[in-house]
């Protein structure tokens, strides 16, 4: 098994839109909330990934993916604070794995590429958020990620319902203690 991490920017992120469409639709299927509601085709999915590929190609949003023996199956995306009293942080977004490649640590490769390349972009305050209960909240536990609130009926299900969702932050060593 061979695990690669790789950046998409540009034309990378463009030959790349249908793998990404994929794993965004299996995981709508298999039930992540990530913004969307069934029906969901993997049509829709790549119309998403094609509306913010400006957004990537000006470097506001990093994308990366995950390649296992060659198959992208995971993706995470660095959303970067643009307003100038907010450049010292970012949003993690889009933590997928495709359901047939979970459970081989390609989740906690994403997350410790998302923190090298936060940290590569001058960003040492992370946040990001799941649903209270998920797979996913013990391993940003795990990985050092602190709790800092749960918000009730906050997160749609692909079936509607709603759910609360918990936000995590990590601090990449000490950062600036000013903005100037």
């Amino acid at each position: 098994m061979t695990l690669e991490i790789i950046r998409l920017d540009g034309p990378t992120f463009d030959s790349a839109i249908p793998d990404l469409a994929m794993i965004l639709a299996d995981a709508v299927a298999g039930g992540a909330s990530v913004g969307f509601l069934l029906p969901f085709t993997p049509e829709d999915a790549a119309t998403w990934w094609m509306s913010i590929e400006r957004d990537v190609v000006h470097g506001n949003v990093l994308v990366i993916a995950a390649r296992l023996d060659r198959r992208v199956v995971g993706t995470a995306q660095l959303r970067l604070a643009q307003l100038p009293n907010a450049r010292h942080r970012a949003e993690v977004a889009k933590v997928l794995v495709h359901r047939s490649a979970r459970r081989r640590g390609v989740a906690t490769a994403l997350m410790r590429e998302v923190e090298q390349l936060a940290l590569s972009e001058g960003r040492t305050l992370l946040v990001l958020d799941t649903i209270a209960g998920s797979e996913a909240e013990p391993l940003y536990a795990k990985l050092g990620w602190t709790r800092a609130a749960e918000i009730p009926r906050y997160a749609g299900m692909p079936d509607g319902e709603l759910r609360p969702t918990v936000i995590f932050y990590r601090e990449l060593g000490p950062g600036p203690r000013t903005l100037r």
